[in-house]
């Protein structure tokens, strides 16, 4: 992943909250944590300001490992892609869940600009990604402002030359990058909400969300994970990222159990209801414990942090009816 991408994705977050960047954030960003740390999620994500500073100070390094993610499940979702693009009309559809805070988005506007085929006119085949980003919080401004950089020329100093002036373009174009935001709590919303958002789609996103989705609610979140499983059409990808070992456990009946969401995951996904029944999906790849390390040649005006995670990739298998 090269390093000159990696830091053009940190430039889009850099100059999307360049006011808040270049004021004293830190303050805010304790208040934010104090917030997460008590669990108070209504109002760690319930004012502007805490928002602004949460995307500003950790969705960078999310969205950069993020990227290491799609780029390493390259070979998983690229004939997806394909297949989608063999049509000029029609684009890759990809739902973030508890994709608000913009590190999705970036990364897939950092994947996109690694993913240009050339035609046989010699001409760049472009590919297309309509992407929903689905959040309880109201991140539509935070949405806008990152789309909005990633989608138009970085800003230049007015000394800039003109050699620079005509070579700043933006990462990519807004055609191929196109967002929608929707604020919905995914637990508690009926379903048929959510499925005019969900119609079409060939990939599915959970990042760092659905640790949360079982502490909330183990049978909410089996709820929605069943009612995906019978929604989505075949051959979609479901792709889901999260903290690795011990802080990914959620407890059952109490302090009685504890349950890997690994194991909650496979349980749900991957069971077989019937003996003569393969199960609905099928699991394309998985890690328990990855780590995404930034360089130290990349610059960012606060200090960001490796990412360690865990990854389950699950292509969907609709069941034959004889």
């Amino acid at each position: 992943m090269p390093e000159e991408l990696q830091q053009l994705l940190l430039n889009v977050f850099k100059n999307a909250f360049a006011d808040r960047l270049e004021a004293d954030i830190h303050p805010l960003l304790q208040e934010v944590k104090t917030h997460l740390y008590n669990r108070d999620f209504l109002t760690a994500f319930g004012r502007q300001d805490y928002l602004d500073a949460y995307a500003a100070r950790w969705s960078p390094s999310r969205a950069l490992g993020y990227l290491q993610v799609m780029t390493e499940s390259k070979e998983q979702i690229l004939p997806t892609v394909h297949d989608v693009n063999k049509s000029d009309n029609l684009a890759t559809r990809i739902v973030c869940l508890g994709g608000g805070a913009g590190a999705e988005i970036v990364a897939l506007g950092g994947f996109i600009s690694t993913l240009a085929q050339p035609k046989p006119t010699g001409e760049q085949q472009q590919t297309r990604f309509e992407v929903v980003a689905i959040d309880i919080a109201n991140w539509s401004a935070i949405v806008g402002k990152l789309l909005q950089n990633l989608t138009s020329p970085p800003p230049l100093s007015k000394h800039a030359s003109a050699t620079a002036k005509a070579a700043n373009t933006a990462l990519v174009n807004s055609e191929q990058l196109q967002v929608k935001f929707h604020q919905h709590d995914i637990l508690h919303v009926d379903f048929s909400d959510l499925m005019p958002l969900l119609q079409g789609a060939h990939v599915i996103t959970i990042m760092f969300t659905l640790n949360e989705l079982y502490a909330t609610s183990l049978s909410l979140t089996q709820k929605l994970l069943l009612n995906l499983t019978s929604y989505l059409e075949d051959g979609a990808l479901l792709l889901v990222v999260d903290s690795p070992g011990s802080y990914s456990t959620v407890s059952l009946n109490g302090t009685e159990k504890n349950y890997p969401m690994q194991w909650l995951l496979d349980y749900t996904l991957l069971r077989q209801d019937h003996r003569d029944e393969a199960p609905a999906w099928t699991k394309v790849t998985e890690d328990g414990s990855k780590w995404f390390r930034l360089s130290h040649s990349l610059a960012y005006p606060i200090e960001l942090e490796n990412m360690r995670y865990q990854l389950h990739l699950y292509k969907r298998r609709r069941l034959s009816t004889g």
